[in-house]
C-alpha cells in the first residue's frame, strides 16, 4: 500500500514549504486547501520536479460537511497516510467584540475543531496500524495570552497543549506527535488576518516559510516533541516563565495594537 503525507493549508506559506521539503525527500503527498487552481499548479510542479505522486483535494475545513466528505474519501481509499500535517489556520486581529462573529467562528472551526477531528480520524487508523506521525502547527502565540488577537492566541494554546497530551497517549501505539511553534513568518497570514506586518519587517524577527519548513522536517526525523524554529522564537516562548503574566499581556497588547492599525 503506497504511503502519503497529508498536508492541510498546503497552497501557500509554511504548508507549501513543508510540501516542497517533503517532496524533495521522496514523499508522496496529498495536499488539502481551498484554492483549486493553486493546488493543481503546485501538484503538477512538485510531481515534475521530484518525481513523486502528488494528489490534491479541495476542502474548506471550516465547513464540517466538506471535512466529513474528505475523511470518508480517505477512509475508502487504499492510500495509507503515514504523516498528517495539520497546518491550516486562520487569524484575526483587533478587538474581539469588534470582529464579525462568523469570522471568529471560522477561526475556531479551522484552528481547533478541524485539527482535532483529523487527529482523531487519522490518528485512530495510525494507532491500528502501529505506526505514523502527526505534526500539528501551533505558534509561539500558544505560550501566552495576547489582547487584540485573543481568539487566535487561545486557539494556538489549544493546539500546543492538545498535541503534547496526544503525544503521550499515542506513544504506546507507535504513533508520534510533534508540535511546530513558529514565530512571525513571511507568508500570506498577515494579509488574510488584516494585519500590518511592516513593524516586524525591519528587524530579524521574521523567518521565511522555507526556513521554518526545513527545521521542522529535520526535527520530525528526530521525533522531537516540540519544534520552535529560531533562538528569538525560543526566547518568546520562554517569556511567560521569566516575566509576570500581567507584563506579558501588556507587551503583547502593545505589539498587536500596532499590527492591527489601532495605534
Amino acid at each position: 500500500m503506497p504511503c502519503y503525507a497529508l498536508i492541510t493549508g498546503a497552497s501557500s506559506g509554511i504548508g507549501l514549504a513543508l510540501a516542497e521539503a517533503l517532496a524533495r525527500r521522496g514523499r508522496n503527498l496529498i495536499l488539502v486547501a481551498r484554492q483549486r487552481d493553486a493546488l493543481e499548479s503546485i501538484a503538477c510542479e512538485l510531481t515534475q520536479r521530484f518525481s513523486v505522486e502528488v494528489l490534491f483535494r479541495v476542502c474548506d475545513l471550516s465547513e464540517p460537511l466538506q471535512l466529513s466528505g474528505l475523511l470518508h474519501e480517505l477512509e475508502q481509499s487504499e492510500r495509507r497516510i503515514d504523516l498528517l500535517v495539520n497546518n491550516a489556520g486562520l487569524g484575526t486581529c483587533g478587538a474581539f467584540v469588534a470582529q464579525d462573529w462568523s469570522r471568529e467562528q471560522e477561526l475556531i472551526e479551522v484552528n481547533i475543531l478541524a485539527l482535532a477531528r483529523l487527529c482523531h480520524a487519522i490518528g485512530t487508523v495510525m494507532a491500528g496500524q502501529g505506526s505514523g506521525q502527526i505534526l500539528n502547527v501551533a505558534s509561539v502565540a500558544g505560550f501566552h495570552p495576547s489582547p487584540w488577537m485573543s481568539n487566535y492566541y487561545a486557539s494556538k494554546a489549544y493546539v500546543l497543549h492538545f498535541s503534547e497530551g496526544l503525544r503521550e497517549e499515542l506513544k504506546e501505539y507507535g504513533v508520534s506527535v510533534s508540535v511546530l511553534c513558529p514565530g512571525p513568518t513571511r507568508s500570506a497570514f498577515f494579509r488574510s488576518a488584516q494585519m500590518d506586518s511592516r513593524p516586524l519587517q525591519g528587524g530579524k524577527w521574521m523567518m521565511s516559510a522555507e526556513e521554518v519548513a526545513l527545521i521542522a522536517v529535520k526535527a520530525l526525523a528526530k521525533n522531537r516533541a516540540m519544534i520552535i524554529p529560531g533562538w528569538r522564537n525560543r526566547l518568546l516562548a520562554m517569556a511567560p516563565r521569566v516575566a509576570p503574566r500581567w507584563l506579558v499581556r501588556k507587551l503583547a497588547a502593545r505589539v498587536n495594537r500596532r499590527l492591527s492599525g489601532a495605534a
